[in-house]
């Protein structure tokens, strides 16, 4: 029996999970987690005219994208009882109601071949599904072995390049800060597949430099929902900030960190999202009510009905 680690708060903006990590929680007391929930208006509020001009658009211009974000530690972090069935039903359930699937990684091994095993489970019955896949910054050597093992099932491989930063997995295996040359031999390997590569976790200046460099397919805009060591601000801020200049760089450009509603989800699109990734009400929603509740979280964030 699962023993979920989700108090399935109200509202899912830091405060009942404050410091829980392994948990749902963040460090320096959800500082950033809480920032990100409450970035969104914030946005919304100190720049009403460039909001406004996006519920101008056609209605098929604000359809969001909106997908799963990778998400991993599902035993020791969700309450799982193995990493195995975390995988097996959640994206077995995000799946069925239309969500995008992304697989994180991590420690051990497992993690990665589980997540390969629950999307090539999908593809029996959907031989179309191809799913997103974003590797932690072990070493390269390593990095491409998951990779070529992700590779038969996934239309998008990133590096997860902000994570040698999570307190949680800093004493288990050696990450690294990854430097332009060594993500752009990751990018070489990765097109050399067919598959788009991702850079995920740009949140300080110095990463949007990064992409300037590597020219990344997607860039992903992240702090691993207040969960790694890192300058204090929203994802929504640097979103603000940094939209213009990483679009230069990549092809698309997508967003992470307490979406919680359809406006933060109109908000980010009109600050150039093209994906808008959920994590914890997703997950939160499935270990309450399962698939149903699911999709009617889905429903709550993709219902943008606003007069013109």
């Amino acid at each position: 029996m699962n023993n979920y680690k989700c108090h399935f708060c109200t509202v899912c903006n830091g405060t009942g999970c404050i410091a829980q990590m392994p948990g749902m929680g963040g460090v320096n007391r959800n500082i950033n987690f809480r920032l990100n929930c409450d970035g969104w208006e914030v946005c919304r509020k100190e720049n009403p005219l460039l909001f406004v001009n996006f519920l101008e658009r056609p209605v098929n211009d604000r359809i969001p994208k909106i997908s799963l974000a990778p998400i991993t530690g599902a035993v020791e972090n969700i309450g799982f009882d193995s990493e195995k069935d975390y995988y097996s039903q959640m994206f077995s359930a995000a799946h069925n109601v239309g969500l995008d699937i992304c697989v994180g990684d991590g420690f051990p091994d497992e993690k990665i071949r589980y997540g390969t095993e629950a999307v090539k489970k999908i593809q029996k019955s959907d031989k179309n599904f191809k799913a997103n896949f974003f590797i932690k910054p072990f070493e390269n050597p390593k990095i491409l072995e998951h990779a070529e093992l992700a590779s038969s099932c996934a239309k998008i491989i990133g590096v997860d390049i902000d994570s040698y930063n999570i307190s949680t997995m800093k004493n288990l295996i050696k990450l690294e800060k990854k430097s332009a040359e060594q993500l752009t031999e990751i990018k070489n390997y990765v097109h050399s597949k067919g598959i788009q590569f991702a850079v995920k976790g740009i949140f300080n200046p110095e990463d949007a430099e990064l992409i300037a460099q590597v020219k990344p397919d997607i860039a992903y805009i992240s702090n691993h929902g207040g969960r790694v060591d890192t300058r204090i601000g929203s994802t929504a801020e640097f979103l603000q900030n940094y939209a213009d200049e990483l679009k230069k760089h990549s092809s698309q450009l997508w967003v992470d960190g307490g979406i919680r509603t359809a406006l933060d989800v109109a908000t980010a699109m009109a600050f150039g999202a093209d994906n808008i990734l959920v994590g914890r009400p997703f997950v939160s929603a499935f270990c309450k009510g399962g698939e149903e509740l699911l999709c009617k979280k889905l429903l709550e964030l993709s219902l943008l009905q606003y007069s013109r």
